[in-house]
């Protein structure tokens, strides 16, 4: 079931504030109101690694303020639950957002709920429940952090597979310029909540064609069943509509 279907299951799949989208540069509007990123993973506090049928999600207790991220267009604190990624079946392709049409290799998608909804769920239906922070992953040399990820991989190929995976710092993921793009958009898989203020980094971080092969080694497939290598989960850009997207930067 492609994203092309979504709508039958998902009518908001056709909503006024759908993700991705490709950000187009000459129409973006810089904010001198946005203020910087504040990025505190300083406890992080990852506990597993789990294939879930469409990507895999690294997964932290989010119990407490251990790993959150505030400032930029946020108001209040947002706590990080999970990261993944998308990504293509070539180095050409795999970005969910892209930049003058411009597609990466990869996305890195750190996901965050709004603290004044209690917990991911009741934030995940909010306009203002939920922030990602997406951060492209381009051709180059290969990311050490990103390394200590895709070893784990061999331990999870199949869907429903996941493994420990402990005292990891998404720092390691993360360019060292925090300059960014945000807008009103959504959650880019189903159910597709209108929910998300998203927060993409304008610096890219590499990835080796070597790191990039790691990731289709992974089955969309249960194990037992027929193999489906798991590749080419990004969700294409969807129409902007009415949204206006702000950079931090000039």
């Amino acid at each position: 079931m492609g994203p092309q279907h979504w709508h039958k299951d998902f009518p908001i799949a056709n909503g006024e504030r759908q993700s991705p989208v490709d950000i187009s540069t000459s129409a973006v509007q810089y904010d001198s109101a946005l203020k910087p990123l504040s990025l505190s993973y300083d406890h992080p506090t990852s506990l597993r690694i789990v294939n879930n049928g469409h990507s895999f999600n690294v997964e932290f207790d989010d119990s407490q303020n251990k790993a959150v991220l505030q400032g930029g267009p946020l108001d209040g604190t947002y706590r990080l639950v999970q990261f993944h990624f998308h990504w293509g079946s070539s180095d050409t392709q795999g970005s969910e957002h892209t930049v003058d049409k411009v597609k990466y290799a990869a996305e890195l998608h750190l996901v965050h709920w709004n603290t004044k909804y209690g917990d991911f769920g009741k934030a995940a239906q909010q306009p203002d429940g939920l922030a990602v922070l997406g951060v492209f992953l381009k051709i180059g040399s290969a990311t050490p952090g990103l390394q200590k990820v895709l070893d784990m991989l061999d331990f999870i190929t199949t869907k429903g597979k996941s493994t420990e995976f402990t005292n990891f710092d998404p720092h390691a993921l993360l360019p060292e310029n925090l300059d960014y793009w945000t807008y009103p958009g959504s959650l880019t898989t189903p159910p597709l909540l209108e929910s998300v203020t998203w927060i993409v980094l304008k610096e890219p971080i590499t990835v080796s064609s070597e790191q990039m092969s790691t990731f289709r080694k992974l089955h969309f497939n249960s194990e037992g069943e027929p193999e489906e290598l798991m590749m080419d989960n990004w969700r294409p850009a969807q129409p902007l509509k009415n949204r206006q997207i702000r950079a931090s930067f000039k």
